[in-house]
């Protein structure tokens, strides 16, 4: 099976009850920070694997009424779920973007391209598709990630990641695509979203605490953190 069938034929939902549709309003806040500090108004937001539409949804609540909102994604059972949450200035497809002639103010890709086999091409591809692009990008790399190794197994079964960052080569990456990074700030998803894990629950203290003496260092050693980005 490639990378694509896990959101095509199903099994990325069978997995995933809820398509994380209870991280979206945390997602969504993400987002309007970088673009409040950013001073960007937009008048019309994609987002490229827009899952159950939640995100965009919470968008098209907080921004102004003029804002236009697209989701794409691939996978007919994110479509359908989306769809129900369709409404005036809010619209959802069943496309791929890449093949789509479409412009617009800001692009989001939100946890998508740590899925994508070439994701070099798909950057390469959508580069042009608006003139500011926000991505969230997990971190899963870290000592305790590594030392332990079963995280990042797990999310490779459970969510799919096939690829693997810190923070240095996920903005190399995206400069080698043809991006220029505007800004970007490291999320606390670890510590801020609820979690079933006990051991996740433990680490929520230790990492609070060293990330507010040493950002860089929590990152790096405890992991829970993933980069949102901003860029042309």
């Amino acid at each position: 099976m490639d990378s694509a069938e896990l959101y095509t034929q199903g099994g990325y939902l069978e997995r995933n009850k809820t398509w994380h549709v209870e991280d979206s309003p945390w997602k969504a806040r993400q987002i309007l920070r970088i673009l409040q500090k950013n001073h960007i108004q937009p008048k019309s937001v994609y987002e490229v694997g827009c899952g159950a539409g939640e995100i965009l949804n919470q968008l098209h609540q907080q921004l102004p009424a003029s804002v236009e909102f697209h989701g794409y994604d691939i996978s007919p059972q994110a479509f359908q779920l989306a769809k129900a949450r369709e409404k005036d200035r809010l619209t959802f497809h069943q496309e791929n973007l890449l093949e789509k002639d479409v412009s617009c103010d800001v692009l989001m890709m939100i946890d998508v391209i740590e899925h994508v086999e070439d994701y070099y091409s798909f950057l390469r591809k959508l580069k042009d598709k608006a003139e500011y692009k926000i991505l969230h990008i997990p971190l899963d790399l870290s000592v305790q990630g590594i030392l332990r190794m079963k995280p990042i197994l797990e999310l490779r079964k459970s969510v799919g990641h096939i690829h693997y960052f810190v923070k240095q080569t996920a903005l190399a990456s995206l400069q080698e695509a043809g991006y220029e990074i505007i800004d970007c700030f490291y999320t606390s998803g670890a510590v801020d979203l609820s979690s079933k894990s006990l051991k996740a629950r433990m680490l929520r203290l230790p990492r609070r605490l060293l990330f507010s003496l040493n950002q860089e260092l929590a990152v790096r050693v405890l992991g829970g953190y993933s980069l949102l980005v901003l860029a042309r």
